[in-house]
């Protein structure tokens, strides 16, 4: 068996065991739910619990913590990652209570044994609570073990550029991310009705006018452009001030990865030249180019980035003499040195 069989069956062998685990919780949890509504009922004494009742409990309650489970089932309550839960799972605990109480009172109340209807209603509630609360309380205890964390080193001080949708998502990916260690300082948004606000502690600092003062406070030292509905014409202003900064600028290229939910750090793409453009790039044919070149006496004026590369490009190409003129003496000599190497 290979090394990746392996792990699959590990995995799905430890999800099995979390949703058997959950699933007894789930039955002891609705047993000591309806046990303690009849104790409420009768003023906390159970010596004072009337034999029907108890019989009638003991009667129902196991086929009733079944039926439970069997509705949770089909409402995926078991299949759900917790660490993750949201709103979405809290309706599905809702729904799954109130069904399985409503059912649960009408049989026993015409078929079995008319109970206080207190009994059902405190039931009930202490079924959700319990059910509910242990669900959501791997998430809390996560959320815990993050903010204990929060004082470690982190290597980049990063900055989110758009609090919307997109933004928040990579937010969380940033946060729950174990492969990276950064950490977003703050937010920057230019809608105006966010500033002075918070997202989970970082603070919505302020609009596109506020990038560079928000990078000397913050010591940011890497930012992220997630505005993917935002108009090309604002995008490129937003990122060209983003390009003075000096820091490292990452962008999330478009809608897609919104539509299709596919919004974290590995889709953000460094930005390119084209993405400063006011205009589509104009695709040059390099062979008709470099055949120009070639045999020529080619003078290069300027050695700085640009004439740099134009230097290393036009060396490749054989042209019969190449002249470097810069008005500073160290960058002509440093690229003379490289090609002659």
């Amino acid at each position: 068996m290979s090394k990746s069989t392996t792990d699959t069956k590990k995995k799905l062998e430890h999800w099995e065991l979390v949703t058997l685990l959950l699933m007894v919780y789930d039955f002891i949890a609705i047993l000591v739910s309806y046990l303690a509504a009849l104790w409420i009922r009768f003023d906390c004494r159970f010596d004072g619990i009337q034999k029907e009742y108890l019989q009638t409990y003991f009667r129902t309650i196991w086929i009733h913590a079944i039926f439970c489970i069997v509705v949770f089932w089909f409402l995926r309550l078991y299949k759900s990652i917790w660490r993750f839960a949201s709103y979405t799972e809290l309706i599905r605990v809702i729904i799954g209570t109130a069904i399985t109480g409503v059912i649960y009172f009408v049989i026993v109340t015409f078929c079995v044994y008319r109970m206080p209807v207190s009994y059902y209603l405190f039931g009930i509630i202490i079924q959700f609570c319990l059910t509910l609360g242990i669900r959501f309380a791997y998430r809390f205890i996560l959320l815990l073990r993050g903010r204990k964390n929060e004082n470690a080193p982190y290597e980049k001080r990063v900055m989110l550029i758009g609090a919307g949708s997109a933004g928040q998502m990579i937010f969380r990916d940033i946060k729950h991310a174990k492969e990276t260690s950064e950490k977003v300082y703050c937010f920057i948004d230019d809608n105006e009705n966010k500033w002075g606000r918070y997202i989970d502690d970082v603070p919505v600092f302020g609009g596109r006018e506020h990038i560079m003062e928000a990078v000397a406070k913050f010591g940011i030292e890497k930012i992220y452009v997630a505005i993917p509905s935002a108009k090309p014409e604002d995008k490129r202003e937003i990122l060209r001030i983003c390009n003075e900064t000096n820091c490292e600028l990452m962008n999330l290229p478009g809608m897609y990865q919104l539509y299709t939910g596919e919004v974290t750090i590995n889709k953000m793409k460094p930005v390119q030249i084209e993405d400063l453009l006011g205009r589509d790039p104009i695709r040059t044919d390099m062979d008709e180019v470099y055949r120009y070149i070639t045999g020529k006496v080619v003078l290069v004026t300027g050695v700085g980035s640009i004439g740099s590369e134009l230097a290393r490009q036009i060396a490749a190409h054989n042209p019969k003499h190449l002249i470097l003129f810069d008005i500073y003496e160290n960058n002509a000599y440093d690229i003379q040195q490289e090609l002659r190497a």
